[in-house]
């Protein structure tokens, strides 16, 4: 049995204050015990949401960051700085990365590798455009993510990895997947993984939806056997991110 895995995105939202007050209101509601909670926070909030989390299972994620420990590189952060702070998780390869700031299965790869090496769990993105989708590839577009993604990845540390499939058409646009189509390519990204690695970790392995996911959408999302949880963006940045822990 996968443990379930909600992760808010929270992009590029919430000063300091704002971000308090949220998590306050994510602490006092009623959560699951069978789901894990991860909050990707922009980095200036990673510090003080770390000590707002002292004392509750909720994990700390951020939502990107450099391969190399140290170097010029203005404007990024490396994994030694996310160790220092106590991040768990970080999300690799997002859309936005891809789309916006020239991230590549390449750069995808190195991150991954260098995450797990400074003992940080990556959420790792894949997805087709709509254009791809249209055409009736995105099967062929999604694993060629996912075998460059883990090209020289260990099969024993697969089991700290986090895959999570975003549609980049229904990112941020009210559109989602049909429930039956997500499963779909969630099952072919198992499938894919399988191929990879092994039954065992094909089992294992926990594979999120994330694409407008909301309170309206995520019960039925999560009734279907392949999706282990879910990449919440708009969602995640008020209350109603209780009603997706309590789906």
């Amino acid at each position: 049995m996968r443990l379930p895995i909600i992760a808010g995105n929270w992009k590029m939202n919430k000063n300091i204050k704002e971000a308090l007050e949220l998590v306050e209101i994510i602490k006092n509601g009623e959560k699951k015990d069978s789901v894990e909670v991860v909050l990707c926070v922009p980095y200036t909030d990673l510090i003080s949401v770390k000590e707002a989390l002292k004392g509750t299972n909720i994990k700390l994620g951020a939502q990107n960051m450099h391969w190399k420990e140290s170097g010029a590189f203005t404007g990024e952060i490396s994994p030694l700085m996310l160790n220092e702070i106590g991040v768990d998780y970080v999300i690799i390869g997002h859309s936005e990365r891809r789309q916006y700031f020239n991230e590549t299965d390449d750069t995808v790869n190195k991150k991954i590798k260098s995450a797990l090496n400074h003992n940080i769990k990556p959420i790792v993105c894949v997805g087709e455009t709509l254009e791809e989708r249209e055409k009736g590839i995105e099967e062929t577009i999604v694993g060629n993510q996912i075998k460059k993604a883990f090209d020289g990845i260990e099969e024993e540390s697969m089991g700290k990895i986090v895959i999570a499939y975003e549609p980049i058409w229904a990112i941020g646009t009210g559109k989602t997947a049909s429930n039956e189509d997500a499963n779909k390519m969630i099952g072919f990204i198992r499938n894919t993984i399988g191929e990879i690695y092994s039954e065992k970790t094909k089992d294992k392995i926990r594979i999120q939806y994330g694409g407008s996911v909301k309170p309206s959408n995520i019960a039925e999302l999560m009734k279907e056997e392949e999706i282990d949880g879910a990449l919440v963006g708009g969602a995640s940045l008020t209350k109603d991110f209780l009603k997706l822990i309590n789906f």
